[in-house]
């Protein structure tokens, strides 16, 4: 009976390890290791993208055409191109960005995203390659009135959610309601629904003043210190220095200069070495 019961043991111990060898096979079924992050996109022929509606660092030519533009637009097909695969541009909700890469839904996020601790607890993140800052956007006839912290705090304003805008507003103890994009806050104010935006300067100089959507506004006062932009990946991924390597190469080449110069931003690129 002994003997029985130990033959029946170690059977049970074969099959567990068995069980345990099971637990190291890749993601693609493949037997061998998982895949990393760039045959995972070359598999599949495309770099899918997460964006918002941000002049200009991503937006559409014509609206509604699908057909994405705009200095972060052009150097994510660029480092698509590089990659052999196709850049596919998707319009996500801010808040889920974290989640939406984390489930695959997107390859990265490349929008003019600051670089915050939320980010980097979240996301492999690139090296910075654009600055920033945050300025409040009212309507013009008014715009002497706003040019101090002080005289901003009391306004009801609008921002897109989750971004280093809401954020700082909410720093100050300001009224906020949270829109989806940074382009819903400026037509809030236009409108009239708002009494201020806070949205990233980048885009205040590209849609905001004489010969843009919105001659009726203006930005003053920053209400942030400066912020740096980066560009986010899933933890861990490989595509995250084969990006900083590509910042690299372009910008000694002078090809990220030369789109910074097509949408107005070679003031803010960080040059990368």
């Amino acid at each position: 009976m002994k003997k029985i019961i130990a033959l029946l043991m170690s059977i049970s111990m074969l099959f567990a390890f068995a069980g345990c060898g099971g637990n190291g096979t890749s993601d693609d079924n493949s037997g061998g290791s998982a895949q990393t992050d760039s045959e995972y996109v070359k598999s599949k022929g495309s770099l899918i993208i997460g964006i918002t509606d941000f002049a200009p660092m991503d937006y559409e030519e014509t609206k509604g055409s699908g057909d994405w533009i705009g200095f972060d637009a052009d150097m994510a097909k660029a480092f698509a191109e590089s990659l052999g695969v196709e850049a596919r541009f998707v319009v996500i909700e801010w808040d889920n960005k974290i989640m939406e890469l984390d489930s695959k839904s997107l390859d990265c996020v490349w929008n003019g995203m600051t670089i915050n601790d939320e980010v980097k607890n979240g996301m492999s993140v690139s090296n910075p390659y654009c600055k920033n800052t945050q300025v409040v956007v009212v309507p013009k006839d008014k715009a002497d009135q706003y040019q101090t912290l002080d005289s901003v705090k009391e306004l009801q304003f609008a921002a897109e959610a989750s971004s280093a805008g809401e954020k700082a507003l909410k720093a100050l103890g300001c009224s906020v309601t949270a829109v989806t994009a940074q382009a819903d806050a400026l037509l809030e104010v236009s409108s009239g629904t708002s009494e201020a935006a806070v949205i990233d300067l980048i885009m205040a100089g590209a849609m905001i003043g004489e010969g843009t959507s919105y001659e009726n506004l203006a930005y003053t006062v920053s209400i942030a210190e400066e912020e740096d932009y980066g560009v986010g990946f899933r933890k861990g991924s490989d595509l995250t220095e084969m990006l900083n390597e590509f910042f690299k190469e372009t910008y000694s080449s002078g090809k990220m200069m030369e789109i910074a110069k097509t949408y107005g931003v070679q003031e803010s690129i960080i040059p990368q070495e």
